[in-house]
């Protein structure tokens, strides 16, 4: 069997359904194989989008994402995508392209070292050097993707490897010496841990990102409540347990519910269950003279940036499911009781705003989908605006990029997300500075006919950015934030065969949404916002 046909059969035998993907001279032999298989190709318009698809399409669907580009610049333009989906642990297999074996290493047309670039993001790479071992790699590079902490998987395929002949078997099971991912915790840690949580009085769940990844949202709620004890959460970890819980308190970090920080504040005990607490979640801090519990699946990241008391190394799924087994409530009614009076007496945060309020809108947003509906946000003001105000309860999911925080991702997540998801709503939030990085997918929605309602919030700046320079250097000390002609986004989409309207006030919004809601082709909602409206 020639080497391109393998790779396409190793792919159907992972049961890969949709590849994102641009072709080049370097990918030649596969996009020829794949001509001849039921494997759905989507062409991307950019390169970094089709990371972002199969990032989406991997949160969406909870399979694996699979994304392909050629040599040098199509590979290059991978790399965000790549690096998003490594901070965010989403599992994805990348195929590139690479120039012919005999020529690596001597500068020819298109070639770049797409392995050595990629080393520090992604969780395993290789360049095949023998075509008899593609079989194997694959194999391998599925399992590394899916198991322990997920994350991207690259594969570099010299053009002249695609196309030597080699014995096809592929393999049943694998074997990777050095690479044992632990999924059950240690009993003595877990006892520790359970006698640890007995004696606290004012202990809090943290929970990232991790939890979602373990599929281990219904356990969290169990133990919750079980045992009595309110949870935060991080900015990934939003979902991890249902906005209208009794025991959910809102999301921690400098963008965080200034209750949820209080909360971490007043306790004496924080379990943190699969999050990396960087420093944007603010617990570092905070936690210093806080006794630690660390349940997390990846060594590295327990103590890398907070000190546990107790680490705990395995699948969160598992391991919650063993103290739910060993511990009954606790009685701590009169620290739920303060959690419930601290929330309550937090005040929402009103601005009288001549144009659309962003909020507002997010919450109308809310009050109005279905409980399956998936919504993406990107990077800025608009993240924030949907952290904050969308609840995501049911089988909704908010996905977004957490850890690199890639401005752009918004668009391309949620086409991915539709593909991975095509009975659901899929709603992708972002800002007018975000929607011009990636602003071509356009084409993609279009062409492919996805029922994705795109809202752009638009403040004339890159608000985030406008915000942190005010609160830096003093109010209206601005530099390089302006956008002092942008374009007309519905005139845009329209381009694209995309209807669209441009919205000023809240009740325009809300009946633009209502109605588009209504018709099943994509459609474009363009919010004008108060260039000084505020993150919170």
């Amino acid at each position: 069997m020639i080497a391109s046909d393998a790779i396409i059969k190793c792919l159907e035998e992972e049961n890969v359904e949709i590849i994102f993907g641009y072709p080049g001279g370097a990918l030649l032999p596969i996009y020829e194989s794949m001509r001849k298989s039921n494997i759905k190709h989507i062409l991307v318009r950019q390169e970094q989008s089709a990371a972002h698809n199969a990032s989406g399409y991997a949160r969406a669907s909870g399979k694996v994402g699979v994304c392909m580009a050629t040599s040098g610049p199509g590979a290059t333009n991978l790399i965000t995508g790549i690096a998003t989906a490594y901070m965010d642990s989403v599992p994805m297999v990348i195929i590139t392209g690479q120039v012919d074996s005999s020529l690596i290493g001597k500068d020819i047309f298109q070639e770049a070292d797409i392995v050595g670039s990629t080393l520090p993001f992604t969780k395993y790479n290789c360049l095949v050097k023998n075509a008899e071992d593609i079989p194997r790699i694959l194999k391998e590079a599925f399992y590394i993707a899916k198991t322990g902490r997920p994350g991207p998987v690259l594969i570099d395929i010299p053009s002249d490897i695609q196309q030597k002949n080699i014995n096809f078997e592929y393999p049943s099971e694998v074997d990777i010496r050095g690479y044992k991912p632990i999924s059950e915790g240690h009993i003595g840690q877990i006892k520790r841990a359970i006698r640890k949580i007995k004696n606290s009085k004012r202990p809090i769940i943290c929970a990232g990102g991790g939890v979602s990844s373990a599929n281990a949202n219904r356990e969290l709620r169990i133990f919750a409540e079980k045992v009595g004890i309110p949870v935060v959460y991080t900015l990934m970890g939003i979902g991890a347990i249902d906005s209208d819980s009794k025991f959910n308190f809102g999301m921690v970090g400098s963008h965080g519910h200034s209750y949820a920080n209080k909360l971490v504040n007043k306790s004496d005990l924080i379990i943190v269950i699969g999050a990396r607490i960087a420093n944007r979640s603010a617990i570092t801090q905070s936690a210093k003279e806080t006794d630690i519990i660390h349940i997390d699946i990846d060594t590295a990241e327990i103590g890398k940036n907070l000190s546990a008391d107790i680490p705990v190394v395995g699948d969160a799924k598992n391991i919650l499911s063993d103290l739910i087994d060993r511990l009954d409530n606790i009685g701590l009614e009169d620290w739920i009781n303060e959690a419930e009076e601290i929330k309550g007496s937090y005040q929402k945060k009103e601005e009288i705003t001549e144009n659309i309020n962003p909020r507002k809108a997010i919450k109308f947003i809310s009050d109005t989908v279905d409980d399956d509906t998936i919504l993406t946000g990107d990077v800025g003001q608009n993240q924030m605006w949907c952290a904050r105000n969308f609840e995501v309860k049911g089988n909704r999911r908010f996905i977004t990029s957490g850890g690199l925080g890639t401005m752009g991702y918004s668009l391309p997540a949620s086409i991915g997300a539709k593909f991975g998801a095509e009975d659901r709503t899929v709603i992708g939030v972002m800002g007018d500075g975000s929607i011009q990085m990636l602003l071509s997918e356009l084409g993609v929605i279009r062409e492919y006919d996805l029922d994705i309602k795109i809202i752009v919030f638009n403040n004339s700046r890159l608000g985030m950015v406008r915000e942190l320079q005010d609160n830096t250097y003093g109010k209206g000390n601005n530099n390089a934030v302006v956008f002092k002609h942008s374009p007309d986004f519905v005139k845009i989409a329209d381009g694209f065969g995309i209807k669209g309207i441009k919205v000023n006030s809240n009740e325009d919004f809300e009946k633009a949404f209502k109605e588009c809601l209504d018709l099943k082709e994509p459609f474009l909602i363009e919010c004008i916002v108060d260039s000084d409206f505020s993150t919170i």
